[in-house]
């Protein structure tokens, strides 16, 4: 979800300019609002187009050079976002040698984004000597919960099922993602490692637990609990974002929809964990939160959050502001993670 007036995604990243036009256009969208989500959320999709667009641009100078790309492989037919694009390394196709997947999940407020979004993060990632994997799925109101949790699940099962002909290790996957798309990502990995909150989702795992060896989870949202309805941004943001994912206005108390908080569900097996969030991402609660509770039930975890005080002050999704210091530190934390866990 991206806002700052950096090169990245967000102060809140994408999310103070969408409850900025939402003030300023307060007056037509209330009333509006009050019947459906759509009016604020036609807003907050132009506005996190916008902060999208700008940080592929910004990121296209660090491509590095000789990556190559197998674009809109259709994972789930008849499914019109069912599509994920693949990056290899430089030199990878030729070798057939098969690589450790990194899986990325994009952001976007669950209502906005698009896989192209994150294709020049993607290519520097894969760079680095990873098959990097970008993932589409249906937004929100099109489809609702949980449509994209099982679209990330359909899709690691095809790239499974196709993993030589893909030049993939169907043994070294790692889940990741960036704000909403990290909570996809999470929430899949909890219930490939966790059969009762499978069988709760009714989603059956396309993949075993040994065959997720990492998570790599940005700037997500992980706890309803967390969210400050009350707030300007639970008020201008939450409240529209939330009934156009869930279908329901009463989202915060739907039974079903409360079951996309992660932290409740992570178990022991939850794959070993790197984690981060600006010390300015609205969100950043959410990722201490779950980071403390995977050390709890005896997850190894890597954290990289920041002390109040630093400056910049780092916002939602700053990490692909690779222009900046701290955004190119966490690419060099996450690399190192992935290469020591795959």
């Amino acid at each position: 979800m991206s806002a700052d007036p950096s090169p990245g995604r967000g102060a809140l990243g994408r999310w103070a300019i969408p409850v900025g036009v939402l003030s300023a256009a307060a007056v037509s969208v209330v009333a509006a609002f009050r019947v459906s989500p759509w009016p604020a959320i036609r807003l907050i999709r132009l506005a996190f187009d916008a902060g999208a667009a700008r940080t592929s641009a910004a990121l296209a100078r660090h491509v590095p050079p000789g990556v190559e790309s197998r674009l809109d492989i259709a994972y789930r037919p008849g499914d019109p976002q069912g599509t994920l694009d693949i990056h290899y390394p430089p030199g990878a196709l030729s070798s057939g040698e098969p690589l450790p997947v990194v899986v990325w999940t994009h952001g976007g407020g669950f209502v906005s984004g698009d896989k192209s979004d994150i294709t020049n993060y993607a290519k520097v990632l894969a760079g680095r000597g990873y098959v990097v994997v970008s993932v589409g799925y249906t937004i929100a109101p099109e489809e609702q919960y949980p449509t994209p949790v099982r679209q990330l699940d359909a899709a690691l099962g095809y790239l499974a099922a196709h993993a030589p002909e893909l030049h993939l290790d169907p043994s070294r996957f790692a889940l990741a993602g960036d704000s909403a798309g990290s909570q996809i990502a999470a929430q899949v990995a909890a219930l490939t490692t966790n059969p009762a909150y499978a069988s709760r989702l009714g989603i059956t795992p396309s993949l075993q637990p040994d065959q997720l060896r990492a998570m790599v989870l940005t700037c997500g949202v992980f706890d309803l609990d967390l969210v400050d309805p009350s707030s300007p941004a639970g008020r201008l943001f939450f409240a529209p974002v939330l009934w156009a994912y869930s279908g329901t206005r009463a989202a915060l108390t739907d039974e079903q929809f409360r079951t996309m908080s992660v932290t409740p569900h992570v178990t022991a097996d939850f794959p070993t964990s790197f984690i981060t969030a600006g010390n300015a991402d609205p969100l950043l609660a959410h990722s201490t939160a779950l980071a403390a509770r995977l050390e709890e039930v005896g997850v190894p975890v890597q954290t990289l959050f920041y002390p109040a005080e630093h400056t910049p002050a780092l916002p939602h999704e700053y990490q692909f502001n690779l222009d900046s210091i701290d955004g190119r530190n966490a690419l060099e934390r996450i690399d190192t993670f992935l290469h020591a866990t795959l």
